[in-house]
Parts: C-alpha cells; sequence; structure tokens
C-alpha cells in the first residue's frame, strides 16, 4: 500500500480503563485536551517567543506594537485600510519611491483577511493584523499536525513535535506578526493534507488560495500539479486530479495577471519587484556572494545565523530527499520543500530576509520531527524547548536590535 494512502498513528491521549468499566470521566477530558493540542503547542512557543520580543522591544526602546507591524507589516496594514488605491502616502518603496503601481508588489490575500478581521472585531488596524496573522498560525498549526500524522512512521506525536519546531522556526515571530507568512503557511499545509489524502479538490482549491497570498505559492503549485499528474498517470481517483491540478494555479497566475493588466507588462510584478525592492532570480549568484562574504568578515550575528539556517535547510533537503527515495517519506512533501529553498536561495534582494522566507519551508522539518518523536521525552522536551528559546532570541533581535528590513 502506497504510504500516502494511509492514515497512521492511534490517538495518543487513549488510556487504560480502570478495572470494572470504561472511564468515561478519562474520555470525556481527553478528547478536548487532544483537540487543542495543537493550538496550545502553538500558543506556547509563539506566546516565548512574544515575552522575549517584548522584553527586548524594552531594553532597546521600542514598543511591542511598532515591532509586530514593522517593515512589510506596514505595506500590509496600509493596503487592509485603504486598498491598492488608498495605501498611506508616506509608504514607498526600498528605493523610497512611490508610484501608483508600487502596491502592486503586495498580494491581496493576507490584507484582505486582516480588513476582514477589523471589520468584525473594530480593532485598530496593527491589533486586527496580528490577530489575522494569529488565527492563521492556528490553522496552519492543526495543517502541520496533520502532516505529521500522515507521513510513513508518522503520528499524533509526530505531528505535535512539528507544531513545536514550525512555532520555533529561526524567524517563527514572523507568524504572529502583520505579516503574510502564516496564512500562507496555513494554506499550504492543508494543501499538502489534501495531497497526502488525494483529496485533490481541496488541495487545488488551497493551493489556488495560497495563491494569493505570496509568490512563493509556485512551489505548491508545482507540488500539487506533480502530485495530480503521476496519480493521473497511474489511473487513480478518476477525474478528481485532473481538476485539482486546474484549479492549483488559478490565484498565483490570476494575480500575475491582473497585476500585468494594470501594468501594461507581462512581467509586470516582477518588474515591480526588481525596480522597486532590487529583487530577481538569479540562480543563487547573490546568495553565494552574500555568504562568501558573511564567512569572511561577518559582523553581524544576524549575518552568520542566516548562513547557518540556509546551511541547515539545504542538509534537511537532502536528508528528505533521501527518505523519499527510500519511500519513508511522500515524495510531494520534498518536492514542495525543495521549490521554497530553490526560491529563497535563488533570489537576490535582501539577503536579511532569507531565514524569513524559508518559514514555509516547514516540511522539511519532518526528518527532526520523526526523529525526535522516537527520543524519550528527557531528551526530545529539552530541545524543543532549547530551539523555542533560541528562536524567541533571534526573532526578538531581528526587530529590535538588527536595523534593517527583515
Amino acid at each position: 500500500m502506497n504510504p500516502i494512502d494511509t492514515v497512521r498513528g492511534g490517538s495518543p491521549t487513549a488510556r487504560c480503563a480502570p478495572e470494572g468499566g470504561p472511564d468515561l470521566h478519562g474520555d470525556r477530558l481527553a478528547r478536548p485536551v487532544a483537540a487543542l493540542a495543537p493550538a496550545g503547542v502553538f500558543a506556547l512557543v509563539r506566546g516565548l517567543g512574544l515575552l522575549v520580543l517584548a522584553t527586548l522591544a524594552a531594553a532597546n526602546d521600542t514598543r511591542l506594537g511598532d515591532a509586530l507591524s514593522a517593515w512589510d507589516g506596514q505595506w500590509f496594514l496600509g493596503l487592509a485600510q485603504g486598498g491598492y488605491d488608498g495605501v498611506p502616502a508616506g509608504l514607498a518603496d526600498a528605493n523610497g519611491v512611490r508610484a501608483a503601481e508600487t502596491p502592486l508588489a503586495f498580494f491581496p490575500g493576507y490584507p484582505v483577511t486582516a480588513a476582514t478581521v477589523r471589520f468584525l472585531t473594530a480593532l485598530s488596524p496593527i491589533a486586527a493584523g496580528v490577530v489575522a496573522a494569529a488565527l492563521a498560525g492556528f490553522a496552519a498549526a492543526y495543517g502541520v499536525c496533520r502532516i505529521g500524522e500522515l507521513v510513513p512512521g508518522g503520528s499524533r506525536r509526530v505531528g505535535l513535535i512539528m507544531v513545536a519546531l514550525f512555532a520555533a522556526s529561526p524567524m517563527g515571530v514572523v507568524l504572529t506578526m502583520a505579516y503574510s507568512e502564516s496564512l500562507f503557511c496555513a494554506l499550504a499545509a492543508w494543501s499538502l493534507v489534501g495531497v497526502l489524502s488525494r483529496r485533490w479538490l481541496f488541495a487545488g482549491a488551497m493551493c489556488a488560495l495560497a495563491g494569493l497570498v505570496r509568490p512563493t505559492a509556485a512551489a505548491l503549485v508545482l507540488a500539487v500539479g506533480v502530485a495530480a499528474l503521476v496519480a493521473v498517470l497511474q489511473g487513480r481517483d478518476g477525474w478528481r486530479p485532473w481538476l485539482g491540478a486546474a484549479l492549483a494555479p488559478l490565484g498565483l497566475a490570476g494575480y500575475l495577471g491582473w497585476v500585468a493588466v494594470r501594468t501594461g507588462s507581462l512581467t509586470g510584478w516582477f518588474d515591480l519587484q526588481e525596480r522597486g525592492w532590487g529583487t530577481r532570480f538569479d540562480g543563487g549568484t547573490a546568495t553565494l556572494e552574500f555568504t562568501a562574504s558573511v564567512l569572511v568578515s561577518g559582523q553581524s550575528v544576524l549575518e552568520v545565523a542566516t548562513i547557518v539556517v540556509l546551511a541547515g535547510g539545504l542538509w534537511l533537503l537532502v536528508v528528505g530527499a533521501v527518505r523519499a527515495v527510500r519511500g519513508e517519506l511522500p515524495w510531494p512533501l520534498v518536492v514542495y520543500g525543495a521549490g521554497v529553498l530553490i526560491m529563497d536561495l535563488g533570489s537576490n534582494g535582501l539577503m536579511n530576509s532569507k531565514a524569513r522566507l524559508l518559514v514555509p519551508a516547514f516540511v522539511l522539518l519532518l526528518p527532526v520531527a520523526l526523529e525526535l518523536a522516537r527520543r524519550h521525552p528527557r531528551t526530545t522536551v529539552p530541545v524543543l524547548v532549547a530551539v523555542a528559546l533560541g528562536s524567541a532570541w533571534f526573532g526578538g533581535y531581528a526587530l529590535t536590535a538588527w536595523p534593517y528590513a527583515i
């Protein structure tokens, strides 16, 4: 049987009933605890991150709200308030230039979500943006947990460890900022759940929505499309893989097409990125030059840590690919992780953003989660605590002590 087709792992909350009958009270308590476990793990890790961020913000004369809405967060909140034609006049690109087309560089999915939260709650723009990101982060946690249950050798334990590792990504702080990463990760995770469970329409729909959030959706479109193609070639699931594959690119292609119409150029969005933020795909030349410079004379902890994070991502991709060849890891997950990593390493632009741009590659953490799940809690828990503390400090430092964009 194909490992993708099998849901593994029993309930971690199952307990032996005492002699004489079932423990009904225990069952009533265990079920909600099990249901809330992914949210609880995510909240604990990100709560620690926010606590450390608040401490570092106070030490560096920065307000917590300003840190949570810094840099691109201002653009997202501006779009949430005024749309593409009503962004506050003070916002500009990396060169300090603002044209009528400049806001089109930012995808609409997260601003629309933040605007909806604000409409429903009457919160301030910053609060609504942070709440929208946090809610999406919780949705991502459940999707990531489910992936950990569905992979070969997976279980609820693996899933919860995956949630902890995901929330404690080196730049996991972005999952509770007014940024689009948490919403994209939620949609990507559930799209991949659809692929693993062969729910092709669901996978394609989630992928299409992800394409309205971040350009990273190109990696997800590739994973969903190739997985659907394999299913078609194998004669499985009838017409559903066809429709799933057709749905997957609609969001990304639709937004890029709309920008092309607005700018009068088929490469309109890419032109805006290169002209305004100096970002384009160069095959990794800029990343290699940055790495060489940092290794020779790096003067910043953040720059050195960024290189370590990127190297770690490459190593995890190799480990995941080997496992996939052995049939120990579903290959669509590796395709997606490789796509995210290639897009990150292969583009120039702001090198200090590369750790953040790697957050959506959460599937690369699966080999670590599977290994930690085999260990005794005396090993697993301290490792996860140490990782969470490291992430909390790194994110707090990047937003309060590091003077440049992340």
